[in-house]
């Protein structure tokens, strides 16, 4: 009743929504890049949402079904394939004892989540699966996935003979910004910036550079300039904090983001926005729009409400099949 890795993956790790409650302590929350590709994963195989998956990246690790299982991939595309044959994103699947799940090539995104009904069998770390690599704690072993690794589920199935499909899809147009801006709050920094340097934040565009990782997307583009000599003493920071770098280049503070930073924040990415932000690639060109915070908030409700909808109409398709409790 598991699934073993049989060929290792660049850097593909358990996660779950985060570790909060202990930046006082220097331990960061880690967590999904994407948690609404992990909700929504989650919620297709009838999970709870903050349940833990595994998350991704581009070369993906290969795997076989020791026991037959419900499974759902979410975010990133990467030409998955079960026994050589294609299986589509954002589905309900079944998959039978001894099938080979592979990704074959990176088509759009860059953080893929596959969820388990029922879940992974792994111990909590200060209230939560994700890894934290920095610790080696969480998640399995404390570290990214393995060649060899067997990772067991919590729950057992009736036997499958072959891979099926089910016909509901998540509608990704309620989770996903469709626009080319990236939506952001005033830093409590932001006006360290000089006059020129506020304007160009909005009216320049930015590419996400390859020295970017969970712990941060580092950016490139026109220098900003901080007019102001104050210095800032360490202070809290979060996902979706934009920092401004001593050379003048930004940095989005990712998942794996340091518990505190010395960097002014000239800018917060608002939540709704996060999961489109951090399924950008390296290269790929952005643009930041301030909007106001109850337009923040609204878009996050929005969001929520539509998860929830998702979370409920799965929950019942997924019981409505015969033995899969």
């Amino acid at each position: 009743m598991s699934l073993e890795i049989v060929k290792s993956g660049l850097q593909d790790s358990i996660q779950d929504e985060g570790r909060f409650g202990y930046q006082h302590l220097g331990i960061n929350p880690s967590g999904a890049m994407d948690r609404i590709a992990m909700n929504i994963a989650n919620a297709l195989v009838g999970n709870d949402l903050k349940e833990a998956v595994i998350e991704l990246c581009f070369p993906a690790a290969h795997f076989v079904f020791r026991e037959a299982a419900f499974i759902s991939l979410c975010g990133a595309n990467f030409n998955a394939t079960l026994n050589g044959a294609s299986v589509p994103m954002h589905h309900l699947i079944r998959v039978p004892a001894g099938a080979i799940l592979k990704f074959t090539k990176k088509l759009n995104g860059s953080f893929c989540y596959l969820a388990i009904r029922g879940g992974f069998q792994l111990e909590d770390w200060l209230g939560s699966k994700s890894t934290n690599t920095k610790v080696k704690a969480g998640g399995w072993k404390g570290r990214i996935l393995q060649k060899g690794d067997n990772i067991s589920f919590r729950n057992r199935i009736h036997e499958q003979v072959d891979v099926k499909v089910y016909p509901w899809r998540a509608k990704l147009t309620d989770f996903y910004s469709d626009q080319k801006s990236i939506r952001v709050l005033q830093g409590n920094e932001s006006e360290w910036l000089g006059k020129s340097s506020q304007r160009d934040l909005t009216k320049e565009i930015f590419a996400i550079s390859t020295q970017s990782d969970r712990m941060g997307y580092r950016l490139q583009g026109k220098e900003l300039k901080q007019t102001t000599k104050d210095q800032l003493l360490s202070t809290a920071v979060s996902f979706g904090t934009v920092q401004l770098l001593p050379n003048g280049q930004l940095i989005i503070l990712c998942a794996d983001h340091q518990t505190t930073g010395g960097y002014p924040r000239v800018a917060q990415i608002i939540r709704a926005d996060l999961a489109t932000l951090v399924q950008r690639n390296s290269r790929e060109e952005i643009r930041f729009e301030f909007v106001a915070l109850e337009d923040a908030e609204r878009l996050l409700k929005n969001q929520q409400r539509s998860m929830e909808q998702l979370r409920l109409s799965c929950l019942y398709k997924v019981r409505m099949i015969a033995g899969i409790d």
